[in-house]
């Protein structure tokens, strides 16, 4: 392959396109309790009216509203108590015209009661004698049969991520095991002479692993299981190996420091001769990042990464994540939505049209607004990733943006 034929760059927005057409993982049914930020794979429809008795929402009296109309502190309504209920009680009193229950937040509402009057509005006289200083209105403080869910209401929907509350729901509903995708398993390959585990001091032109322990970080928060494969040489036979091994035991695969154009990158020779294998993307039009690889086999995505830290995990935000989300299960609606904040530029950012440029920020507070203050450095230095706080994306038909401009901020 010759360079230009390498620099044949597909589009962010093409490549993004192209992740949708791989298949999602299979599902399982896990306990409740092992739900939180997994990904439902069927919607969820309401069994039960939820709640399924009136309820009080505040300590006081269950009342009937028409008997507290017009009373105000000169002049009080005066009631008649007649019981008490109990928290956890089916309550054995009804409550007419002119009568009062005593009720705790939380009490099933006796019949003929349609509102409570707060504690703090009525006085009781003695055993049997209620004053209200204010009047009530039908249904205050009062949570009715079916207010949060309705029989049959579909809920949950299928590709949504469950959250502490959609647990706090599906308890509520009785559901003790919920339907949810698999965590995909996401292969990490390291390739090149240079690299050397973490616990070995490298010798001269020789670099530590950074880029496996930065992906596994990566993968892990965004819903996947990262499987660390080890280091490769530059040996085509042993990479084909490892590769292979890897489409067999993964959902994804990331081989990391294989995009480069170096003569000794057997990265796309090896891709080729994968099972069911198809080259899909071979520089993307994007900076830092553009030599990325994407290919399929046996309907797996293969990525082949900058060696360059800084560049692989810039590519992982933007690319790789977007499709580890959505072959885990989460939803278009749902893909990159919590990922962003708004903010808006600390200074002046030059770019270079027909590449689109993601510029890495930290977000600081100035004058009552958040501010993206870009933090400059090359892509082979850590430490421009460890101070910022996320990316700024400059459109490729953009010459670059100017202080003061909104942008949105894709978070790490």
């Amino acid at each position: 392959m010759t360079d230009k034929e390498f620099f044949k760059v597909t589009s962010l927005g093409t490549l993004l396109e192209l992740i949708r057409t791989f298949p999602c993982v299979n599902d399982e049914v896990l306990p409740l309790d092992q739900c939180a930020g997994r990904i439902l794979s069927r919607d969820i429809a309401s069994r039960i009216d939820l709640p399924e008795f009136k309820r009080a929402t505040m300590d006081g009296y269950a009342v009937q509203a028409r008997s507290t109309f017009g009373a105000s502190e000169s002049m009080p309504a005066l009631l008649t108590i007649v019981g008490a209920v109990e928290m956890g009680e089916v309550p054995m009193v009804s409550v007419k015209t002119g009568e009062a229950v005593r009720i705790a937040t939380g009490g099933m509402l006796p019949d003929g009661a349609d509102s409570v009057v707060m504690v703090e509005h009525a006085q009781a006289l003695d055993e049997h004698t209620l004053e209200i200083f204010k009047s009530a209105a039908p249904l205050q403080h009062v949570i009715e049969i079916g207010d949060d869910f309705r029989r049959g209401e579909q809920i949950l929907l299928k590709g949504s991520r469950i959250r502490p509350q959609e647990m706090g729901v599906l308890a509520a509903l009785g559901e003790t095991h919920v339907p949810v995708y698999r965590q995909p398993v996401v292969a990490i390959i390291s390739s090149g002479d240079e690299i050397v585990p973490i616990e070995q001091t490298p010798g001269l032109s020789q670099l530590r692993d950074v880029n496996a322990h930065t992906l596994t970080g990566l993968i892990g928060l965004s819903g996947g299981v990262p499987l660390y494969l080890g280091i490769v040489r530059d040996n085509i036979d042993d990479l084909h190996s490892l590769c292979k091994n890897a489409v067999a035991q993964a959902d994804m695969v990331l081989i990391s420091g294989g995009s480069s154009v170096g003569s000794r990158d057997f990265t796309m020779d090896v891709i080729k001769v994968l099972p069911d294998a198809e080259i899909l993307v071979h520089g993307v039009s994007i900076s830092p990042g553009k030599p990325t690889i994407l290919a399929r086999s046996k309907q797996k995505g293969i990525w082949g990464l900058p060696g360059q830290v800084a560049s692989a995990m810039v590519v992982f935000q933007v690319m790789v994540r977007p499709m580890l989300e959505a072959i885990g299960g989460l939803s278009e609606d749902h893909l990159g939505a919590a990922h962003e904040v708004s903010a808006v530029l600390s200074r002046n950012l030059a770019s270079v049209q027909g590449r689109e440029d993601y510029v890495r920020v930290k977000l600081v507070h100035r004058a009552n607004q958040v501010c993206a203050e870009p933090i400059l450095g090359k892509s082979g230095l850590i430490h421009t990733m460890v101070k910022a706080d996320g990316l700024i994306r400059i459109d490729m038909n953009s010459e670059g943006l100017d202080k003061g401009t909104p942008v949105r901020v894709i978070l790490f």
